[in-house]
């Protein structure tokens, strides 16, 4: 691959290995998780268990039928104009709170109020009896996970013949509701993917990435942005974004209220950022070497050298953190790459637990992903996203297929959700060898490991003042597990909790000044610990760190004039070509 390139003719692409590329039928199938045989294992496992407690499994069936039987008998009695019988059992009137079965017509007519009623007892009943069978902790966990995908699938709001809202809407537009969501169900089969935005009310360049800048190097692997002053005065260190390899960048950069880099410009600081290549067959034996070297030592290098100056501060962003973190290890014993100071947003160190992500990892999983990846490869970024919305189906996937195929309704217009679904595809090998060293054997977070070029990785060697962000609902990267990070690194670390998940808790905009953040709890403790003796702070968390980096780098000097240098000139201007390639 070649770096040092500064003309739109340096990104050369890698050598071909001669495999052929994953179509998304295959890919799906290949990485989605589910496997026959994972099945057949849980339902002998499920058998042998219930055989194990026959009299616990007769108790809560026993119950079932009784609170089923009740259900039955006030749907019977509201159709004959009576009061019902008898109050609908706990499990049933959560219906009442569930967001599926919130609208009205859900209330209306007995047999609706039945349906929903007694799929929220069954679903109850068959979490219960699952969760009270004595199985391996991993084997219950997938259990629990493949059960709950089973169920949220069968919800009769999932249905049209079962749900109220459709057929009432059918019925007032006189089919074409109907009509227009299989139209839309067609569009969505093209573009392989659910449509959770408008996709209409967003462009790149337009009205989403827009904040001005220029692309100032560029390699095969990314192009290195670098974003104009807003202020007279800038930060004298300036400071690189790193976002994930997974998705765009623009995760950082999503409307001007609701972007970080806009932020942390209109705060003084002179940003440069990293947007990665979206993969393709010519870049199908790129691996995390690659990624690391050619990549993230090559931006903070360069960012650098256009800066003239010795240090600079580093932000990383979830897989974009990982890989920041690793090449600072890696380089820090004999060639230390040179950061002041780092910034880990929702950030894995330590993969001790990863969350419900583990579900779809195992040996015999990474095993066939090496296999398949051996020689090459790439993987879809359809079926990346797909596996990750399945942990949150009830969010992420079911919610859409009612509302644009069943109701024939556009989404609305959300940038976070237009980013979502604007993926990325991988490299295979980087990816398999990834979940190989990472996900399923934890080696990042161990003392010389890995290695990365030749260079033995210890995080330990990382000594720089090191902000570490988390979110408290994070289902991709669990909070207790990025706090993590403050054990394995040496440097002086502030640790912060956001609320909410993910995204919504790291974009989490300072114009608009909304949920709230942890900080100042007690270090070095365990992550409980920390959090019963932090202090709780209305609004955006990004206000905090905007003024830890202060500190950090409190002098100033005039912001730049142009941008680039003499051997850096502007390529193009923001946001560049590498993000506006789709899969």
């Amino acid at each position: 691959m070649e770096t040092g390139q500064t003309g739109k003719d340096s990104a050369e692409p890698l050598p071909a290995s001669g495999e052929p590329v994953l179509g998304a039928e295959e890919a799906g199938a290949r990485l989605s998780g589910y496997r026959p045989e994972d099945f057949q294992h849980f339902l002998k496992e499920l058998a042998q268990a219930v055989v194990r407690d026959a009299p616990r499994w007769q108790e809560l069936q026993m119950r079932y039928y009784e609170d089923q039987a009740a259900l039955w008998m006030n749907m019977l009695s509201r159709a004959a104009g009576q009061a019902p019988a008898a109050p609908p059992p706990e499990a049933a009137a959560e219906a009442f709170k569930d967001r599926r079965f919130s609208a009205p017509e859900w209330g209306e007519a007995p047999l609706f109020d039945y349906l929903r009623q007694s799929y929220l007892l069954t679903a109850h009943w068959l979490k219960d009896a699952v969760g009270s069978l004595e199985l391996e902790a991993e084997t219950k966990r997938r259990l629990e996970f493949f059960l709950r995908q089973y169920l949220d699938a069968v919800a009769p709001s999932n249905f049209p013949s079962t749900n109220p809202e459709v057929l009432r809407k059918a019925f007032e537009s006189g089919g074409e509701s109907l009509r227009t969501g299989l139209k839309n169900f067609f569009a969505d089969m093209e573009k392989g993917r659910i449509s959770m935005s408008d996709e209409g009310a967003f462009e790149i360049g337009r009205n989403i990435a827009v904040t001005p800048g220029a692309v100032v190097f560029e390699n095969g692997l990314f192009q290195l942005l670098q974003y104009a002053p807003s202020t007279s005065q800038v930060a004298a260190r300036p400071l690189l974004m790193v976002p994930p390899c997974i998705n765009k960048y623009y995760i950082l950069d999503l409307e001007p209220s609701n972007s970080l880099v806009k932020y942390a410009v209109d705060r003084g600081h002179t940003v440069f950022l990293v947007s990665w290549r979206n993969i393709d067959e010519t870049m199908q034996q790129t691996t995390w070497d690659d990624y690391i070297e050619q990549g993230v030592a090559t931006a903070i290098r360069t960012t650098r050298d256009i800066s003239g100056v010795p240090q600079i501060d580093a932000l990383g962003f979830c897989v974009g953190g990982a890989l920041l973190a690793c090449a600072l290890a890696a380089y820090a014993a004999e060639e230390p790459l040179p950061v002041a100071s780092l910034t880990l947003m929702a950030t894995l160190l330590d993969y001790s637990d990863v969350g419900e992500i583990g579900v779809y990892i195992d040996p015999a999983f990474v095993a066939q992903r090496e296999q398949l990846f051996s020689k090459g490869g790439v993987v879809s970024g359809r079926e990346l996203a797909l596996a990750f919305s399945s942990l949150r189906a009830n969010d992420l996937i079911w919610p859409y297929v009612v509302n644009n195929y069943l109701k024939g309704e556009t989404p609305p217009a959300f940038d976070l959700l237009y980013w979502n679904s604007d993926g990325t595809n991988l490299p295979g090998p980087m990816f398999a060898w990834y979940l190989r060293h990472l996900y399923l054997q934890n080696e990042l977070c161990r003392p010389d490991a890995l290695t990365v070029g030749g260079k033995p990785v210890d995080l330990g060697r990382i000594a720089v003042p090191t902000y570490v962000f988390a979110a408290r609902e994070d289902h991709i990267v669990p909070w207790k597990s990025a706090f993590e990070a403050t054990h394995l690194l040496s440097g002086q670390t502030e640790f912060v909790l956001g609320a909410s998940g993910h995204i919504a808790g790291s974009i989490n905009s300072a114009s608009r000044n909304k949920r709230n953040y942890w900080v100042g709890g007690r270090l070095p403790a365990a992550a409980d610990e920390w959090l019963s003796t932090a202090t709780p702070v209305p609004g955006s968390w990004w206000i905090h760190w905007a003024d830890w980096l202060d500190r950090l780098n409190p002098e100033h000097v005039p912001a730049p004039v142009v941008l680039g240098d003499p051997q850096h000139p502007p390529i193009e201007p923001a946001p560049g070509r590498y993000v506006r390639a789709r899969i």
